[in-house]
């Protein structure tokens, strides 16, 4: 079986747990999914099958879109609830959501600089950084570049009075390698006021939208009623915005063996192009300037 689901990953779940009980249900070994979601978090996990799994890097690549909150007078150890206070600090006065709104703003970047938190996966010297943290080490974290799209409010914040805390919702489009827990944090650091990301998921991507998911009981159900394929994307559904060319007979002769494409085939210089031959993805290829010829980046099937 090749192709994809669009999961929808519930809350509690590792990512991992996800593609294990995946494979159980599929009775398939080639499973890999396209960017991890903390446990907490929930929301859109494309799942790739198969020669789909060649796809996860061109998936993870893919923009974001995350919907959430902040809660402002209080932090973590994980910059998120599942982990210790660290320090609080009364919100005597709300902020205005024109001051939210400009805050968010701020972080609009094609080139934003975050330092992923101690509770992550990210190796330094060849040890993940939540291996430190549970240890009850520090150490110096490498920096990450990343973008942001979009910062916005999705609805009018809440302050509650009686715990002099004020919660902000929020949608956020970024780039892969974001960390939206560190975006809370560091929204809290501009008006030095601790804070936290309350909630999290994500409603977008890989190209699929979360009105397009199904939990592994729809998936479970499909596979006993025979109805799998009515869930399995076709790999093609996830490279929609690429340039596509459908191969005569000679060209795919030369695709299928490697070779080059040059432009009076191609036509235009677009980074890379989908390559089909009777209408299934065979290949993808990408544009060499110096070369002047497109070249095979990933190659799905030469049959």
């Amino acid at each position: 079986m090749d192709g994809i689901i669009p999961l929808y990953k519930e809350k509690g779940m590792t990512s991992f747990a996800c593609v294990s009980q995946l494979r159980g249900i599929l009775k398939m070994k080639r499973i890999g999914h396209s960017g991890t979601l903390d446990p907490n978090v929930e929301g859109v996990l494309p799942i790739c099958l198969g020669k789909a799994t060649k796809l996860v890097d061109y998936l993870m690549n893919s923009g974001k879109i995350y919907q959430g909150s902040i809660t402002l007078g209080f932090d973590t150890t994980t910059e998120d609830l599942d982990g210790e206070v660290v320090s609080t600090k009364d919100v005597e006065k709300p902020l205005s959501n024109d001051q939210i709104d400009e805050l968010l703003k701020s972080f609009v970047s094609e080139d934003l600089i975050q330092i992923p938190p101690m509770y992550s996966a990210v190796k330094v010297n060849g040890k993940r950084l939540y291996e430190y943290a549970r240890n009850g080490e520090t150490v110096e974290r490498p920096e990450r570049h990343v973008q942001i799209h979009y910062f916005k409010q999705t609805k009018a914040s809440v302050y509650d009075e009686e715990k002099k805390q004020q919660t902000i919702f929020f949608e956020v489009g970024c780039g892969k390698g974001t960390y939206v827990r560190t975006l809370a944090v560091d929204f809290g650091k501009k008006i030095n006021m601790p804070a936290v990301m309350s909630s999290l998921t994500r409603i977008k991507s890989g190209g699929f939208n979360i009105d397009e998911t199904f939990k592994l009981d729809d998936i479970r159900a499909a596979v006993e009623n025979d109805k799998i394929d009515e869930i399995v994307k076709s790999i093609d559904s996830a490279l929609s915005d690429f340039k596509h060319l459908e191969l005569n007979d000679t060209q795919w002769e030369t695709v299928k063996n490697g070779g080059f494409l040059s432009l009076n085939v191609i036509d235009t210089k677009d980074d890379k192009c989908v390559l089909t031959y009777k209408h299934a993805v065979k290949a993808i290829y990408y544009y060499d300037e110096n070369k002047q010829v497109y070249k095979p980046e990933k190659m799905f099937s030469n049959q």
